[in-house]
């Protein structure tokens, strides 16, 4: 049975095929389109999934929408009415949008499908509740048989955060936070107000936390939040604006908060720092309590995450660490795209009762490589058509090698080979890699590769058999999705750090892995399988030759880009900045042996800023 899931119109647009229940194929609509965080309806993402697939006429059973338009449009139109006639501004910018598209999606799944050559009536359609398909991404695809299930976003249709139970293929909501109290809202609030983008720089809060103290997590809970022991609460909405105006937060919250929210680009505080370090406590407690209760609720002894909130890995790593649960598994694509995928499994074990088979160790996510693959053939006529040198490697162990022998030279190198990743991390195959042992490393690629804000810390990979070696963590981390410690044994200047300017901690050697080790000494750990072959042998072949088995990881793009798809994205990125060497397949290409670049584009014109 083929079942095409679907995800659109609000952010991360992406579509899923799933065929007898295993994932054939799984795309977001930005790396096509070249818009990040593209909410449009995902024909490209279709395109490709149905060709994938192999999905002729006839050949698709079922579509699956990951949420439930009418009731949502409900939720929008009661929220207006009760704050009339306040945000009447933000009503007329938004009824016409769902007057025109939104409300209309059964029919635009049907059009934009038959444009595909996937005649109507041929399959049926179904919407899943938001936070349904959240949590079904989370469950059905984890290596669980039996596991508590929370969902934590924005909003959906109502509910804000869930806490379920999954046996089997049962799945089943046992309670709901309803909108507008809502923990996603909440930390996008703050990452509103500390002059980043909504719904795209919550990460960047996060990774400025470190640098802060908790100072305003008593005046947060105070006057902010109404927090009960099981993790619900309700929020003052006195001093938020998104109920009824443009903005996250209004003038009240300024004045809690010592001042107007940091305009965007401009020098970032001790105020910014303090306020990020405090909502992530907050955050954390939050998830924390939520997590205690589903434990009391269910009984079950491990946990799955979906949500916007999921991909938070510092407050993933504390749950833990806490052990709360004997383990917990994580949506890769915990955010939107990832509902695509939830949808279709909805279908196929709730509405089809098919049944699921677990083993508590191996995921189905099968390392999110479910993306479009360009072979050999098709990167050698690509090359040979824009007279572009390389140098092709057809011996795995010597590609693997020469790539080590670039990283250990300080080489910064852009990555592409196998599958696209599905959901927000590059976990190898469109990457940028780096030496962790460099000291000038995070520096050079954040300002000279990534052209982003210099605070932000990059993520290592590290041979999964040397995890304990390198990191305070006793489990594979595949997604990136966990924050560990560094072993203290090989951190330095512990004492100090917290004394030192924000500038000279930025650029402190705090380890022997300085480039992946952030002010905290934290980082967000990748492991790295010998099953994963070609990633795996870069980071052993690195191994070999210098005793170091972690190096960076970091997403093959520039600041507002999406990670790269195709090797003509990767090339044109590649010239773009001042990286020094490109794989594209089996070839290599260096950068001083390329012709001129003649792109007259400019990547800070092309992409919007997040």
């Amino acid at each position: 049975m083929n079942i095409l899931g679907i995800s659109s119109h609000y952010h991360d647009a992406a579509a899923v095929l799933l065929r007898d229940g295993e994932i054939v194929a799984a795309a977001q609509e930005e790396r096509f389109s070249r818009k990040k965080h593209d909410a449009r309806f995902p024909v490209n993402a279709i395109r490709y999934c149905l060709a994938e697939g192999a999905i002729g006429p006839g050949k698709l059973d079922a579509v699956a929408f990951y949420d439930k338009p009418l009731p949502k449009f409900a939720r929008i139109i009661e929220t207006y009415m009760s704050v009339a006639p306040r945000g009447l501004s933000s009503y007329m910018m938004a009824l016409p949008i769902w007057l025109r598209e939104k409300l209309w999606l059964p029919m635009e799944i049907e059009a934009g499908l038959e444009k595909q050559g996937v005649p109507p009536g041929s399959y049926k359609l179904y919407f899943p509740e938001h936070h349904e398909s959240h949590a079904a991404s989370a469950f059905y695809p984890s290596p669980f048989e039996r596991a508590a299930v929370m969902t934590l976003d924005g909003v959906g249709e109502w509910a804000t955060s869930t806490i379920g139970v999954g046996r089997g293929r049962e799945l089943t909501i046992l309670k709901e936070m309803r909108f507008p109290h809502s923990l996603g809202l909440l930390y996008s609030a703050f990452t509103y107000f500390t002059g980043f983008r909504v719904n795209s720089g919550e990460y960047k809060l996060m990774g400025l936390a470190p640098y802060g103290q908790p100072t305003y997590v008593d005046r947060i809970l105070k006057n902010l939040l109404d927090l009960k022991a099981d993790g619900s609460f309700r929020m003052n909405m006195d001093y938020f604006d998104y109920l009824d105006g443009l903005t996250m937060t209004n003038e009240r919250f300024a004045q809690l908060f010592d001042g107007p929210p940091r305009k965007a680009e401009s020098a970032i505080g001790e105020r910014e720092m303090n306020l990020a370090r405090s909502i992530q406590v907050v955050t954390e407690e939050i998830v924390l309590r939520m997590a205690r209760h589903a434990r009391e609720l269910t009984g079950e002894q491990y946990l799955c995450l979906a949500g916007g909130v999921a991909l938070n890995c510092v407050a993933n790593g504390r749950l833990l660490r806490e052990g709360i649960f004997k383990d917990i598994w994580i949506q890769p694509a915990a955010g939107d795209a990832g509902g695509a995928l939830g949808a279709a499994y909805v279908v196929w074990h709730e509405v089809e009762r098919q049944p699921r088979t677990a083993d508590n160790v191996h995921d189905r996510m099968r390392h999110t490589s479910l993306g479009p693959l360009f072979d050999d053939a098709q990167i050698e006529a690509y090359l040979k058509a824009k007279g572009y040198p390389a140098e092709k490697f057809a011996d795995p162990s010597k590609w693997a090698d020469r790539i080590a022998e670039l990283i250990a030279s300080e080489r910064v190198v852009g990555l592409l080979q196998g599958r696209m990743e599905f959901g927000p991390r590059a976990l190898g195959n469109r990457s940028i890699i780096g030496d962790a042992r460099s000291p000038k490393m995070q520096s050079i690629m954040n300002l000279k590769i990534k052209y982003r804000e210099s605070f932000r810390p990059f993520a290592p990979v590290c041979l999964v058999e040397r995890t304990r070696d390198y990191f305070e963590l006793d489990r594979p981390s595949p997604y990136m999705l966990l924050v560990a410690q560094v072993q203290s044994a090989r951190c330095t200047g512990m004492a100090e750090a917290q004394t030192l300017p924000i500038r000279e901690r930025i650029n402190q050697v705090r380890s022997d892995v300085p480039a992946i080790t952030h002010v905290d000494y934290s980082a967000r750990v990748q492991t790295v399988a010998p099953d994963n072959v070609a990633f795996y042998g870069i980071v052993k072949a690195f191994e070999a030759r210098t005793g170091c088995g972690v190096i960076i990881n970091t997403s093959f793009n520039v600041r507002g880009e999406p990670i790269v798809c195709t090797p003509e994205d990767a090339y044109r990125c590649f010239m773009r900045t001042e990286m020094d060497t490109l794989v594209l397949g089996s070839f290599i290409l260096d950068k001083n042996a390329q012709p001129p670049w003649q792109d007259k584009g400019n990547w800070k014109q092309d992409y919007v800023m997040d």
